[in-house]
């Protein structure tokens, strides 16, 4: 059975045990060290690999981010805090997850499944015709079914992945170009600088613009090399 090899840093004891119990409560996780110092904690993790850190951000010796960007090979990061300010700081490194103190089971709970699904995903062979993406948005890591994407939009150094089954897009630090290298080529085309829409989401093609549910998008590439992609 696949088990997930957890470290724990908290200067808190009290924060520490309870990670200890909800961690012991799945049989996919096996705690294997936990850390009342960050110093001690990142010593530790630079001569053992772990999948899974869990890790307090604001902590008296050094922060629980500066320990993670201090790791030459970084496991799958879930921070934790009880002041919710900090949230930001854990973005840049792409975190897994971000609990916010007191941590309660099911919120917890979320953040294991996530882990796991994650790992799943990162050590399967995969091919460009996958279900799913993961992209870091709002300080997280989140799945996306590709089905989902009805289109992709620029933002110079963000990009809205915008849902079918969302109002709100996903919002990530990422260019188009990476995005496209996620996504299967088969079912998406680009058709602007700024755009990318999956094919079977155009409902018509008119005066150089792409119809979708709600919206019109301007086809800014050349259009007759355009026609004929989206035809193929």
């Amino acid at each position: 059975m696949m088990q997930l090899k957890c470290v724990a840093i908290d200067d808190e004891p009290l924060a520490l045990e309870i990670i200890k119990k909800y961690v012991s409560d799945y049989p996919a996780l096996k705690m294997v060290n936990t850390f009342e110092d960050a110093i001690s904690g990142a010593e530790y993790l630079k001569s053992n690999k772990v999948d899974v850190l869990f890790v307090d951000i604001n902590m008296p010796d050094i922060t629980g981010v500066d320990l993670v960007r201090s790791l030459p090979e970084k496991p799958m990061v879930i921070f934790t805090t009880a002041y919710k300010k900090f949230a930001f700081e854990g973005f840049e490194l792409e975190a897994l997850d971000y609990l916010l103190k007191p941590i309660n089971s099911s919120r917890f709970g979320a953040a294991v499944h996530k882990a796991i699904d994650y790992y799943q995903f990162k050590n399967t062979s995969q091919t460009n015709e996958d279900e799913y993406i993961y992209v870091h948005s709002e300080y997280r890591v989140i799945k996306i079914s590709i089905r989902d994407i009805e289109y992709i939009e620029s933002m110079q150094d963000y990009i809205k992945i915008h849902l079918l089954s969302a109002e709100k897009p996903v919002l990530t630090l990422m260019s188009l170009k990476s995005i496209m290298e996620k996504i299967p080529a088969a079912q998406f085309i680009r058709i602007h600088r700024s755009f990318v829409v999956a094919k079977a989401q155009i409902r018509s093609i008119y005066n150089r613009k792409v119809k979708l549910r709600n919206i019109e998008l301007p086809v800014g590439t050349n259009y007759a090399d355009f026609i004929k992609d989206w035809s193929k």
